[in-house]
């Protein structure tokens, strides 16, 4: 709506212009009016259009000088002058704004890409599973963070990721890259769940001391690893300073999955060596697995209550995992009125 009457303007401007100097004594301009057209033009509208309402502009104050039969007199030329100028430089406005917008559109399918490079999207359906992911940035524009999740069938299973990475910025940007490079080796080669979390310790580790400002010195990354056998109708989970995993049942029964013992986060290994354990739970036919990073249950509303993502999804059903994760999303905008804080990655898997 508002768009669109930002496209009517221009011509509204010019009509009431003219319509003023027309009922008003030739001593009383609308030349404002005039000039206010183009330049609302030049950042909405194309090229030839900015250059239509241009002509258009000037077509009309020719006429009102005309009306009054002082074409020639030093007020007449000065404003005429006035709105060809003005026509000119909105001209030039509109070029300037749409080579910003074609470097925008360049700088935005570069981001593409790059998301695409590091969180590629899994496919909807793996060893028979179906998959959905969503990221959501909370910065406006913004296609990739410190959030991250991975899908990979392997050998023993498909195993799974999802983190937050601390920090902002290409920082936390290289270290979603060693992450899941580190967990795409590891869930290939590594024969448990926990030996894979320990991959994930030493590639931070690693490259925290070679490359400054990647999780060096206080730098930590939280994550929960998931692995769901062939054939097996469990989940093996390993939790590494993450949000609990929600497990929900067909009936819409719902289940936190609590780690039995509480583990600190990736890159934390100096604090202390707590070795790896992984808890098992029941994964029927018809539940769903769902992951997700704190950018979902530290969502905030204008009171500054939480979003609690077990307590809103509790006795509900869903359809497949991706109604799953468009009802989370459309549910943390209402929430928090449009806007977030933090970045929001959801993982959801269902058995069928």
């Amino acid at each position: 709506m508002a768009r669109s009457f930002v496209r009517v303007l221009p011509w509204l401007l010019i009509a009431v212009g003219a319509v003023y100097d027309y009922m008003t004594p030739s001593r009383f301009t609308g030349v404002p009016l005039f000039t206010a057209a183009p330049l609302i033009a030049a950042p909405f509208f194309s090229p030839r259009g900015t250059l239509l309402t241009g002509i258009a502009t000037i077509a009309v104050v020719l006429g009102v000088h005309l009306r009054y039969s002082r074409s020639y007199t030093t007020e007449s030329v000065t404003e005429l002058v006035t709105v060809v100028t003005v026509c000119v430089l909105a001209v030039v406005i509109n070029r300037v704004v749409r080579r910003g917008s074609e470097q925008l559109m360049s700088v935005r399918r570069i981001a593409e890409a790059a998301q695409h490079a590091v969180l590629p999207e899994p496919e909807a359906r793996i060893a028979g599973l179906q998959i959905a992911a969503r990221y959501e940035a909370a910065q406006a524009g913004a296609f990739i963070g410190g959030d991250l999740y991975a899908v990979q069938d392997t050998p023993h299973g498909v195993r799974l990721v999802v983190g937050d990475v601390r920090g902002k910025g290409m920082g936390a940007v290289a270290a979603v890259a060693v992450v899941i490079g580190a967990f795409r080796e590891a869930a290939e080669q590594e024969a448990t769940l926990e030996a894979v979390a320990q991959r994930l310790e030493r590639a931070l580790a690693r490259e925290g001391t070679r490359r400054e400002g990647l999780d060096e010195y206080e730098g930590f990354t939280t994550a929960v690893l998931a692995e769901i056998p062939h054939g097996d109708g469990v989940v093996r989970i390993v939790n590494r300073g993450h949000p609990e995993p929600l497990l929900l049942g067909g009936d819409g029964a719902l289940r936190v999955l609590s780690s039995p013992e509480p583990a600190l986060p990736l890159g934390m290994g100096d604090l202390g060596a707590w070795p790896d354990r992984a808890s098992e739970a029941e994964f029927p036919c018809g539940a769903t697995l769902l992951l997700y990073t704190d950018g979902l249950s530290e969502a905030r509303d204008a009171e500054g209550e939480f979003y609690d993502p077990a307590g809103r999804l509790a006795g509900r059903m869903f359809s497949g995992p991706d109604p799953l994760l468009a009802t989370l999303t459309a549910e943390v905008r209402r929430h928090t009125g449009g806007g977030t804080t933090d970045d929001m990655a959801l993982l959801a898997v269902r058995r069928p």
